[in-house]
């Protein structure tokens, strides 16, 4: 016979042991960990997803300004070759430089609609950063530019390597040394910031 107020399995009615209690524990644990790593996962993937499409956008933006910078350039009597030619009217004279850290050409700049002009323009390295400089032509074919009276507006942040290579015609090799008087119709662009290269920038020089 059971005797009244005892079940027939012998343990309290709704009640857990202590092993099952273990158990229990440790399967939310296990869940929660796992849950936890998920998260953890989730969010560095997503930091990571957001630094690269950051630099694809910082790229692709800079590429394309400079592309179409060098693509309203100033063309002359003084073109690519002339080294230094300024003075008179914007269809008559050009500006075409090349240096270790910096290139320099004559372009016609719109800052918004209305506004704008045609200056000397200069893509330049200093110490990490890649700046875009800005001046009104000078007067004199005999003046000297110098660039520290500029507008600048930084480019690139972070820049490790910056390297210009330039050449005459497609089927040549690339060339470095530029003397005054030569002939760039490619300019080619090395860029190299936060850790990462990027495409080469090959931009035509207008003739």
């Amino acid at each position: 016979m059971i005797a009244p107020g005892r079940s027939g399995g012998g343990r309290a009615a709704g009640g857990f042991t202590l092993v099952e209690v273990v158990v229990a524990l440790t399967i939310l644990s296990l869940i929660m960990l796992a849950t936890v790593t998920a998260l953890r996962t989730l969010a560095n993937t997503q930091g990571t997803l957001e630094r690269v499409t950051a630099r694809i956008d910082e790229v692709r933006t800079v590429s394309g300004f400079l592309r179409d910078l060098m693509e309203a350039a100033v063309v002359g009597e003084g073109g690519s070759g002339g080294g230094l030619a300024l003075g008179g009217s914007s269809r008559q004279s050009a500006y075409f430089e090349i240096g270790d850290d910096a290139l320099a050409w004559k372009a016609t700049v719109l800052f918004g609609e209305g506004f704008g002009g045609t200056y000397l323009v200069q893509v330049a390295r200093e110490e990490d950063l890649l700046l875009l400089r800005w001046l009104e032509p000078l007067p004199s074919m005999a003046a000297q530019v110098d660039w520290s009276q500029a507008a600048t507006r930084p480019l690139v942040l972070g820049l490790e390597e910056f390297a210009i290579a330039w050449r005459e015609n497609h089927d040549q090799p690339w060339q470095q040394e530029w003397v005054k008087g030569d002939k760039a119709r490619w300019v080619r662009l090395q860029i190299k910031a936060a850790g990462r290269h990027w495409p080469e920038l090959i931009m035509q020089v207008p003739q």
